[in-house]
């Protein structure tokens, strides 16, 4: 079993897919200076844990190592969160915080979606990593900070230089070495072994005992696409664990993320029967299209999936067991919430 990712070293990482074997070998080049790296890959294909393992695995893995995410946050909460700010210097700033760069002093900073930080922020962030000085929020005194900087982004950061997105020289001062990440459905050889650490986390967290995998199952996750890469494995493997009661996971104990969106999940159910030509304008007179109908119906897939265990259906479905028991009797009472 792999360590915490707190404790994760690039020596726990091991492939048999070229391109992650490549992205290893240029992880370990990484680890053994302060270059700034970037890292690019999908949505879910542990990029996060990748910085870890390289900080991890560098003469900095004493020290600090921070993560923040630079998307979809306004220029004064970043500048906040990145430099800090003292007391007083923005209404409801009641006392003085440190920032990231100062947090990550001699260790690492890892910025996720770099490519999303806005044009203000590129400027304040390229200040540091030209002269290592920032200023808090309200405050003159200038602070340094020696961090090492590793970088995430889903998408081409030359791309977004192209598009006027990303600073040019912000992007030249980032992009020291650039690791690819492929994505889960090239790496498909190394699904049986990932499925199988997966499993066992899994396992030890519900307090279950699994053994093996029906073949069927392990079919059906080896055709799967995983857009959702390493992410969607996880969560995956967690539900089917959840599912099994018995020492083998079968076809059935294996529900991806997108089965149990309520679309998805209506369109799982039993279908009503067809009715014929001619009372089709009955038809849609009598058609229940309620979101209260299409709850039920999730509602209904859900306990089914899970061997109408009511607890486990209640704890997937984020709501208590006695809301849950209501949706039941209202099924029994319509039988079907099609219908």
């Amino acid at each position: 079993m792999q360590p915490r990712p707190s404790k994760l070293r690039l020596q726990h990482l091991t492939t048999n897919n070229e391109a992650m074997a490549r992205c290893l070998q240029l992880a370990g080049l990484a680890a053994r200076s302060d270059v700034p790296v970037v890292l690019l890959g999908e949505t879910g294909t542990g990029k996060t844990l990748l910085a870890q393992a390289i900080h991890n695995s560098s003469k900095r893995g004493n020290g600090p190592f921070i993560s923040f995410n630079a998307a979809a946050i306004s220029d004064t909460l970043l500048e906040s969160q990145l430099f800090g700010h003292e007391r007083g210097a923005f209404t409801g700033a009641q006392q003085t915080i440190k920032g990231k760069f100062e947090l990550a002093d001699q260790g690492t900073l890892f910025l996720d979606e770099i490519s999303e930080m806005s044009p203000l922020a590129q400027v304040k962030v390229l200040r540091v990593l030209e002269y290592g000085e920032f200023e808090r929020l309200g405050s003159e005194r200038m602070l340094t900070s020696n961090a090492r900087i590793i970088c995430a982004a889903n998408c081409s950061l030359r791309e977004r230089v192209r598009l006027g997105k990303l600073r040019e020289d912000l992007y030249q001062r980032l992009n020291g070495l650039t690791l690819l990440i492929p994505p889960l459905r090239e790496r498909l050889e190394e699904l049986p072994a990932l499925i199988a650490t997966e499993l066992q986390i899994a396992a030890t967290k519900e307090g279950k005992s699994i053994t093996a995998i029906h073949p069927e199952a392990m079919d059906k996750l080896l055709r799967h696409d995983w857009p959702g890469n390493l992410r969607e494995l996880s969560h995956t493997v967690r539900t089917m664990t959840l599912f099994c009661d018995d020492s083998v996971i079968l076809p059935e104990h294996v529900v991806f993320p997108a089965d149990l969106e309520p679309d998805r999940a209506a369109s799982a159910t039993q279908q009503p029967e067809p009715l014929p030509a001619s009372n089709h304008q009955e038809a849609d007179a009598v058609v229940d299209l309620s979101l209260e109908c299409a709850i039920q119906k999730h509602v209904r897939l859900v306990y089914e999936q899970t061997n109408r265990n009511q607890r486990r259906a209640a704890r997937l479905l984020g709501i208590s067991r006695s809301t849950l028991a209501r949706y039941l009797r209202e099924v029994l009472k319509n039988k079907s919430p099609s219908a």
